[in-house]
C-alpha cells in the first residue's frame, strides 16, 4: 500500500519539508475537553454548511473497522452539487493507526485529483494519527506518513491558495457523517480469499522476500561493489545474497 522507506526522502530534509515551506496551508482542530458536546457538533455542522456553498471545497469523513485480522477502509467525500464519493478497501494484518493512515491518504488523493478543489477538510475520530504526518522525528509510522506528504506537497505546490484542515470528531458524538462511515465500517465482514494464506508469518515472508528482491536489484547496480571492502563472491563463485531468519537479516 505504501512504497519502501528511505531515510533520504525528499520531503524529510530541512528544504522541503512542508512543515518549514507550507506551516500556513494546514491545520487542526480539536474538541477537546473544554468544548462540550454541543459546541463540537455545532462547528461540524457549521463547516458543512459553509463548505457545500462552495464547488472548491472537498469534505472527507472516514473509518474503519479491523474483524479477523482484516481490516476495512472507508472514506466519504463530499463536493457541492456532485454525487458523494464512496471509497472502500481491505486488508489483512494491518494496525488500526496503519489503517487509519490509509484511509487518510486515499481521501487526500480522492480530493486532490479534482482540478478545481482548494481545500480539503478531513474529518477524523484519530485526530493524534493524523498529527503523525507532520511530525519529522523518527516514528514508526514514518513510512506511511512520507507518502501522504509526498501527496500533499503536489497539491501546496499546485496552487499556493490550497490547504486541508483536520477536524476532529469523537465517536460519541454520533455525528451524522461520522456516523454513516461508522456503520457502514462496521457492518463490513469480509472473507478472505485464500485462507492458507490468512496467517502472520505468510504476511511476513511475503513482505521480507519483496524487500530481499529489492535490495538485490540495488546490489548488484551499484557501481563500487566489491571494490572496496567487500568481495560479493563466495566460497562457491557464486553472488552473494542477503537473507534473513526469525529475528533479523543476516549475509
Amino acid at each position: 500500500m505504501f512504497p519502501s522507506f528511505s531515510p533520504t526522502y525528499p520531503e524529510l530534509s530541512l528544504d522541503f519539508r512542508i512543515i518549514d515551506n507550507f506551516s500556513d496551508r494546514f491545520s487542526f482542530n480539536l474538541c477537546n475537553k473544554e468544548k462540550n458536546s454541543k459546541l463540537c457538533l455545532h462547528q461540524l455542522d457549521s463547516v458543512v454548511i459553509k463548505s457545500s456553498l462552495s464547488q472548491s471545497i472537498a469534505i472527507i469523513t472516514m473509518d474503519t473497522s479491523i474483524k479477523n485480522n482484516i481490516a476495512t477502509f472507508i472514506s466519504h467525500t463530499y463536493i457541492s452539487n456532485q454525487p458523494l464519493i464512496k471509497t472502500i478497501h481491505h486488508a489483512a494484518f494491518v494496525t488500526s493507526s496503519e489503517a487509519k493512515l490509509f484511509t487518510i491518504r486515499c481521501g487526500i488523493n480522492q480530493a486532490s485529483s479534482k482540478e478545481n478543489i482548494s481545500k480539503i477538510i478531513v474529518i477524523t475520530d484519530s485526530i493524534h494519527i493524523a498529527k503523525k504526518i507532520f511530525n519529522t522525528l523518527s516514528h514508526p509510522l514514518q513510512i506511511y506518513t512520507v507518502a501522504i506528504l509526498e501527496e500533499l506537497h503536489q497539491f501546496f505546490f499546485r496552487n499556493p491558495i490550497n490547504s486541508i484542515e483536520f477536524w476532529e470528531c469523537p465517536s460519541h458524538l454520533e455525528w451524522h457523517l461520522h456516523k454513516a462511515v461508522n456503520s457502514e465500517a462496521k457492518a463490513s465482514n469480509p472473507t478472505p480469499v485464500y485462507l492458507c494464506k490468512m496467517s502472520w508469518d505468510y504476511s511476513k515472508k511475503m513482505e521480507c522476500n519483496d524487500i530481499l528482491n529489492i535490495w538485490k536489484m540495488m546490489f548488484q547496480a551499484l557501481d563500487g561493489k566489491g571494490n572496496q571492502f567487500l568481495n560479493l563472491l563466495d566460497d562457491n563463485y557464486c553472488f552473494i545474497e542477503p537473507s534473513y531468519v526469525k529475528g533479523g537479516l543476516w549475509l
